[in-house]
């Protein structure tokens, strides 16, 4: 605890000295409303979430639906306004320290997914470790995998991770991809996408489309 204080001191002074102490302070003092929400969290979920300091900002949300899942949450993660985590079965849902979700994020855990530390995930990215069994061919209604992300990774906005996805340390995701597989580390990832534009062909004439 002693090192986590002198860790919040230093940034402080750092950011007083880049931003105004005004400002600093403002913004801080949101952290410290989200670090409270996710102590209520902690308390409320206190068999499944297990954690050291996390923010948790305003109208994020966790939701436990199994008393055999778990959420483990590193130290310092970051999570900010309208983001929805959902863990349900035996789901286990693995956050590393320093990982930082931007607004309008989604996880959904079922079996298990692991976020590796210093992650960054962009706005609007959607997580999920399992699929709806639209086939019917067993008694489960989901189809499970796991989902496992690595160090120091970034995750741009509108990004959706598929279940049976393993991506590398230091990769990056382009935003608006669809990832499902195996991503190696160091690389970037992207969906290539060919823009195509087709006249409308109408009985008076054809509507030609230009760019």
């Amino acid at each position: 605890m002693v090192l986590i204080g002198k860790k919040i001191v230093m940034t402080l002074i750092i950011e007083s000295r880049k931003r105004g102490v005004f400002i600093t302070m403002l913004m801080n003092f949101t952290h410290m409303v989200g670090i409270l929400r996710g102590l209520i969290y902690k308390v409320l979920y206190f068999r499944n979430i297990k954690s050291s300091i996390f923010s948790l900002q305003t109208n994020s949300k966790i939701e436990v639906f199994n008393k055999q899942a778990k959420i483990f949450i590193g130290k310092f993660t970051f999570i900010r306004k309208n983001a929805s985590i959902r863990i349900d079965f035996n789901g286990v849902l693995d956050i590393g320290n320093n990982v930082f979700i931007n607004d309008n994020c989604i996880i959904n855990c079922v079996n298990r997914i692991t976020i590796g530390k210093n992650t960054k995930i962009a706005p609007n990215v959607c997580i999920n470790d399992h699929d709806h069994n639209y086939k019917k061919n067993t008694s489960d209604h989901l189809v499970r995998g796991e989902v496992t992300i690595g160090e120091n990774v970034w995750i741009g906005s509108n990004v959706v991770i598929l279940r049976d996805t393993y991506i590398g340390d230091n990769v990056v995701i382009a935003a608006g991809s669809v990832v499902k597989g195996n991503i190696p580390s160091n690389t970037l990832f992207l969906n290539k996408r060919e823009t195509e534009l087709k006249p409308i062909k109408s009985k008076e004439k054809v509507v030609q489309f230009s760019v």
